[in-house]
């Protein structure tokens, strides 16, 4: 590397031209030499600045319906000589070669418009070059690079340090990388898992407080040239938010809406404790669901994620302050002065104004050496594909805690059984390694609170003494997938014990 580089020629060859005309007139102000393509140069002539256009260089115009323009030794030799190397010299002398120091280059906006024509092909070559070359070139690939580098010229009269050269070039190659990407993607559009997938992440936040644990780091990364929900989210109290706060938080977001959504576009609440429901709701208003997902289980609520899916207003907030402190609670909005009212009475806990969660298209774990991709977790069934397979038939009445069980235990970790009365999840058994004592877990945190209400399991029941198991927490009804060798004993054994049934031929494991 050098001690710097003074700018004395720069290549502008750009397709949004947002800011060309003052960062042009910045570099000829500098005494900068400017050099363009047709169109870029047409710009920068129409504002009255001075520029040499490509075919003037190379001497042969754009051609093959403007697909070659820059891509000529006089252009790419320019990009990529060396002038400390002798031989460079030797070779730039007698090719007629004169060397740039900037480029400046973005993209056909391949991402927002798909097509062949947008494939920018001069573009990421002249981009490659200079990034490559960053020893002797700086290469601007974005608009809000603009200003800066005018500030570091000004600074220190036209020389652009080395660090900045090697921070440019890291963007282009990122850049370049995610916009190759994006054409792997789109080429194999339509099939659920391609055989590539590029997922060119980008940091979007500084380092998170810490991993699961203190003494690991961490930090969330989004796709590049995409935004998430999260990264609409304001945080308005609180300290600085943790791996697990967010992972956390995305899935109580999730069950919130999902659930309210399912019930009728209801207001609900979703507490989250390591991943999982510990208590969930839904009502007529947003106070009465909060304090119902509270009383699901309080003592696991300590500590954990309150998402609710409607804005938080005063008497939701006296309901939250007599309860115990969630480390986060997010919601879409907070009604006038509840920011304060809970900043006050809840000084460690972080408020979070989020918009609504937004679906992704691939779901990847890690694993040794690789990684499982599958299409995300989703409902397929629906209540008109379920069948009812026992002597004995819901109610009306109790139809809306089936539905609200079954969409609930898919977002419970498997093996899972949610027990559902009058709209509150009254007993959640999660992740055991068999299901008769997940329903055991959900018995006992219901309390005698499911007498006449509804069971849901994530998997079907290969045995009765899963539905014995059910019926012994007092339910009127169990929904299940159904599809076991053992359904028939199973039915048989509901049927006994007075239960409906249903099955959905869906199974909902979540790991």
């Amino acid at each position: 590397m050098t001690a710097g580089v003074k700018i004395e020629r720069a290549l502008l060859s750009v397709y949004d031209k947002t800011g060309l005309v003052d960062l042009a007139r910045g570099l000829h102000e500098q005494g900068v030499e400017l050099v363009s393509s047709r169109s870029t140069a047409q710009a920068l002539t129409d504002a009255g600045l001075p520029v040499t256009d490509v075919a003037d260089i190379t001497g042969v115009p754009p051609i093959l319906d403007h697909r070659v323009v820059t891509l000529h030794p006089r252009i790419h030799g320019g990009l990529l000589a060396e002038p400390t190397k002798a031989e460079h010299r030797a070779d730039m002398a007698e090719h007629g070669i004169e060397p740039f120091q900037l480029v400046v280059s973005n993209l056909y906006p391949f991402l927002s418009d798909p097509s062949v024509d947008l494939i920018d092909i001069g573009g990421p070559a002249m981009v490659r070059a200079a990034a490559k070359n960053h020893a002797y070139v700086a290469v601007l690939t974005s608009i809000e690079q603009y200003a800066p580098l005018l500030e570091e010229l000004r600074a220190a009269d036209g020389i652009i340090s080395d660090e900045t050269r090697r921070a440019l070039a890291l963007e282009a190659f990122a850049r370049t990388s995610a916009y190759d990407a994006a054409i792997v993607s789109w080429l194999q559009e339509g099939e659920t898992l391609p055989r590539h997938v590029v997922l060119p992440l980008v940091r979007a936040d500084e380092r998170l407080r810490y991993g699961e644990n203190p003494h690991q780091q961490a930090a969330r990364y989004r796709l590049r040239d995409t935004t998430s929900w999260f990264d609409g989210v304001v945080q308005h109290a609180g300290v600085a938010l943790s791996y697990l706060n967010l992972y956390d938080a995305d899935a109580a977001w999730r069950c919130a809406f999902d659930i309210g959504a399912s019930s009728g576009n209801v207001p609900a609440c979703a507490i989250i404790k390591h991943a999982n429901p510990c208590g969930a709701a839904v009502a007529g208003d947003l106070a009465t669901a909060y304090q119902r997902a509270l009383e699901g289980d309080e003592r696991s609520a300590f500590g954990g994620i309150v998402a609710v899916n409607r804005p938080i207003d005063a008497e939701t907030v006296e309901r939250m302050v007599a309860g115990p402190q969630a480390d986060v609670v997010i919601a879409p909005g907070f009604a006038e002065g509840v920011v304060d009212a809970l900043r006050a009475r809840r000084k460690n806990t972080r408020l979070l104004e989020a918009p609504p969660p937004t679906p992704w298209t691939i779901d990847a774990r890690q694993v040794s050496g690789g990684f499982l991709l599958q299409e995300p977790h989703h409902f397929a069934a629906t209540r008109d594909t379920w069948k009812v397979v026992t002597r004995a038939a819901p109610t009306d009445a109790l139809w809306t805690d089936i539905e609200l069980a079954w969409r609930l235990v898919g977002h419970v970790k498997s093996n899972a059984i949610v027990l559902v009365k009058g709209g509150q999840a009254v007993g959640i058994g999660a992740g055991q390694q068999n299901r008769v004592e997940s329903g055991e877990i959900a018995a006992k945190k219901a309390n005698g609170r499911a007498v006449g209400g509804a069971s849901a399991s994530d998997a079907f029941y290969p045995f009765p003494d899963g539905v014995e198991a059910a019926a012994a927490a007092g339910v009127a009804a169990v929904i299940q997938p159904g599809g076991s060798v053992g359904d028939e004993a199973v039915i048989r054994r509901a049927d006994e014990l007075g239960l409906a049934m249903i099955f959905t031929g869906e199974r909902h494991f979540l790991h």
